[in-house]
């Protein structure tokens, strides 16, 4: 679950007072409200500015909020502390029956908080997790459970959003007012690594291609695209290609890490290529040591 800054995304600083974080929410709410809005992703937008401004418009949310999220920025994996449920309703704080499409962030912290601590009917009930590959990840995809409920067994078919991350809960309704929390898992992929929504790639190139400069094919999830290598390129570069990390609000990047290969030399013809460079280049890659 990603850590979400509400005051970034009102436009305040932390020391904002009420008035002022009431001005910025009326200003963002008509710039991005559906009926009228001609902003792409406004609908998303407008939500995202309400739940920012649910939290930060009552004192002792705000304050909940303050606490826990000192030591986080927007989009860091975060996970509330376990007694976080007791410790909110303790606190004389109000949560929300009715999450109005909030995040998976606002209703672990808020949702249903002023139960205080709730009976077994009402918990959450841990589904365990669900294990997707990155692609899946990207895309979005479906899986299916099997529940035992009063004795019986039924499937439940489960949405997996595309865009989650590694740890993420989806809350999926179930009988009564309990809902299932399942966790997502993401498989280790052969060639990408992920930081939250960024994708990093390791890219192979030859001496020639990272001095010479070159177009190279790239994989990424949403399929294959043409690079630019530019002349003189180093190992350990990283090369950005925009939105083509994990889907999202905000999305990811793909970060392509030049690895530099050194072809092995066999042949004596390799080798008075190799003879000939060492020749030719006044080069020492150890000049700048002290």
């Amino acid at each position: 679950m990603q850590f979400k800054d509400y005051y970034a995304i009102l436009g305040v600083g932390r020391q904002a007072g009420a008035e002022e974080v009431k001005r910025a929410y009326r200003k963002l709410a008509s710039k991005f409200h559906p009926d009228v809005s001609k902003e792409r992703n406004a609908e998303d937008k407008f939500k995202e500015v309400q739940e920012a401004y649910e939290v930060l418009k009552e004192p002792q949310r705000r304050a909940a909020y303050d606490q826990l999220g000192r030591n986080y920025r927007a989009g860091q994996q975060f996970r509330p502390p376990p007694d976080w449920r007791q410790r909110f309703a303790q606190s004389g704080s109000h949560g929300f029956d009715e999450l109005n499409g909030f995040s998976d962030f606002f209703s672990t912290l808020f949702g249903h908080a002023h139960r205080g601590a709730e009976t077994d009917a009402d918990a959450d009930a841990d589904a365990g997790e669900v294990q997707v590959t990155l692609e899946e990840a990207y895309a979005g995809t479906k899986r299916r459970l099997m529940l035992e409920e009063n004795g019986r067994a039924r499937a439940l078919d489960v949405q997996v959003p595309a865009g989650v991350t590694d740890g993420q809960a989806l809350r999926i309704a179930a009988a009564g007012r309990r809902s299932l929390v399942l966790r997502v898992k993401l498989r280790r992929h052969p060639l990408y690594t992920l930081d939250a929504k960024d994708v990093h790639l390791q890219l192979p190139l030859a001496p020639w291609e990272a001095a010479l400069g070159a177009k190279v094919a790239v994989p990424t999830l949403g399929g294959t695209v043409e690079l630019t290598i530019p002349p003189g390129a180093q190992s350990g570069q990283k090369l950005r290609l925009r939105g083509r990390g994990l889907p999202g609000n905000p999305g990811g990047d793909q970060f392509v890490v030049v690895k530099l290969v050194t072809p092995a030399a066999h042949s004596p013809g390799e080798k008075e290529a190799y003879e000939r460079m060492r020749g030719e280049f006044d080069f020492d890659p150890r000049a700048n040591w002290p």
